[in-house]
């Protein structure tokens, strides 16, 4: 099988397209031809070698989420039929013809949605879903803020939050991204190049009125978070773009109640795995099918293209999912 080869830690520059052998499945798992798989930050990562794989995953094949058919089943292995349209996330080696998963952490992809769409999917809604519902506890009514919402898990969360009741608050540094959002939902826009996000805020919903937030920014956001929170607020960090430092006013968490968590997928459990797939299985993949939800894609690109999706990537000018498709 063809697959996409990090031939050592460094630029795009590094990434060679190389024939490897077809992965077998064991006991429990279903081998997957992937049809579409997309980029995520920590792939630039791994390649970078900023990020270690989970134990017993290629370190050289990159790769987090997959879309295609089920080719192969392992021994003991009954959920799934050959031709089966699957799609998730894995812990590494996802940049790849062929894939192997455990077949309960598989996740049928929703009707009507084509290869490109359904591997702009897995990471992007996991993770918001994960994030926002499984551990902040969203409910109808409350406001949501969520920073970089113009990215791929920005844009999922945007849309889980409005399917629930929330009303969304949308932080970006690009007015472009920002009027996109607005046509998935986004309730209030603020564009964080002009000016303190903070008292833009303030300025349009009040002081302390954010319930929860889904911080893919990190760094220097830190302190305006804890301002914008209400009382008994709740904070999600997902992603450290800006970095992963900052000065923390403890007696700030202490006065409101404030709950603050960290959060990643790639590093759990198998079984916290699979509960989370049987989860979205169970109540996002409906919203799909009912056309209440649907993947946001920037560009579609060949895997032999690898080089140019890195590069985009590293532009910070996407809005959605960078899809790469290996039909």
């Amino acid at each position: 099988m063809k697959a996409i080869i990090i031939t050592r830690p460094g630029g795009p520059e590094v990434l060679e397209v190389q024939e490897r052998p077809k992965p077998e499945p064991g006991v429990g798992q279903i081998r997957v031809r992937v049809c579409g798989s997309a980029l995520n930050r920590a792939d630039l990562m791994q390649r970078e070698g900023n990020y270690p794989v989970p134990p017993g995953v290629p370190a050289d094949i990159s790769g987090m989420e997959y879309a295609g058919e089920v080719d192969a089943l392992g021994p003991a292995a009954t959920l799934w039929t050959v031709g089966d349209r699957v799609m998730g996330i894995i812990g590494g080696a996802g940049h790849a013809e062929f894939l192997c998963v455990y077949e309960r952490e598989a996740i049928p992809v929703p009707r009507g949605l084509s290869w490109d769409e359904a591997a702009a999917v897995p990471e992007a809604f996991l993770t918001a879903y994960d994030a926002l519902f499984r551990q902040l506890d969203l409910r109808m009514g409350e406001t949501v803020l969520i920073h970089a919402v113009a990215s791929g898990v920005g844009t999922a969360g945007l849309q889980l939050a409005r399917a629930g009741g929330a009303r969304v608050v949308g932080t970006s540094r690009s007015a472009a991204k920002l009027e996109r959002a607005r046509e998935l939902g986004l309730d209030v826009a603020v564009d964080a190049s002009k000016g303190s996000w903070v008292e833009q805020i303030a300025r349009t919903i009040g002081n302390e009125k954010i319930n929860v937030i889904l911080d893919l920014v990190g760094g220097a956001y830190l302190d305006g978070n804890l301002r914008v929170l209400a009382q008994r607020g709740r904070m999600m960090v997902v992603g450290l773009t800006s970095g992963s430092r900052a000065e923390l006013d403890m007696g700030t968490i202490l006065r409101k109640r404030l709950k603050m968590i960290g959060t990643t997928l790639r590093a759990r459990s198998l079984e916290e795995k699979i509960e989370l797939a049987r989860d979205v299985s169970e109540h996002v993949i409906p919203l799909f099918d009912a056309g209440k939800l649907r993947p946001v894609i920037d560009r579609v690109l060949r895997f032999e293209e690898i080089w140019s999706a890195h590069e985009l990537m590293h532009s910070n000018e996407t809005f959605g999912k960078i899809v790469l498709r290996w039909e």
